[in-house]
C-alpha cells in the first residue's frame, strides 16, 4: 500500500478527509476607552503588556475611544491598562487559560472631570 488516507461518508458518497493545516490559533482584544460617564476619550493611549516578554505594545484610541491589537498568541497572558491626560485605568488581565479568541474589554479613567 502506497499511502493511506482517511475516508468520511457524506450521504452516498466516501470522501476523503485530509488533514487542514493550520497554523497557531490567534486572539483579538479590542474595546473603548472611557470616563466615568462613559463618554469616549478620544486620544486615550492603551497599552498590552505581554507578562512572559514583558515586551509592551501601544494603541491610541480613536475618535469613539476604540482600540484594537490583533494577532495575539493564544498561549500567552497579557495586562491592557489606558492613559489619558496623565491618569490610568485600573490594569486588565487576559489569561492564556482563557480559551476565547476574542475579548471586548473597556477600559475606564476617572478624569476628575
Amino acid at each position: 500500500m502506497a499511502g493511506s488516507f482517511s475516508a468520511v461518508a457524506v450521504g452516498s458518497h466516501i470522501t476523503p478527509v485530509l488533514a487542514q493545516q493550520r497554523g497557531p490559533v490567534q486572539r483579538i482584544v479590542q474595546g473603548k476607552v472611557i470616563d466615568k460617564e462613559d463618554a469616549a476619550l478620544k486620544g486615550a493611549v492603551v497599552y498590552l503588556k505581554d507578562t512572559h516578554s514583558l515586551a509592551v505594545k501601544s494603541n491610541i484610541a480613536d475618535d469613539a475611544g476604540a482600540y484594537r491589537f490583533g494577532q495575539l498568541a493564544q498561549n500567552t497572558d497579557y495586562e491592557i491598562w489606558a492613559e489619558h491626560d496623565g491618569k490610568k485605568s485600573g490594569t486588565k488581565t487576559i489569561s492564556s487559560f482563557d480559551s476565547k479568541n476574542q475579548f471586548f474589554i473597556n477600559l475606564k479613567i476617572d478624569t476628575g472631570k
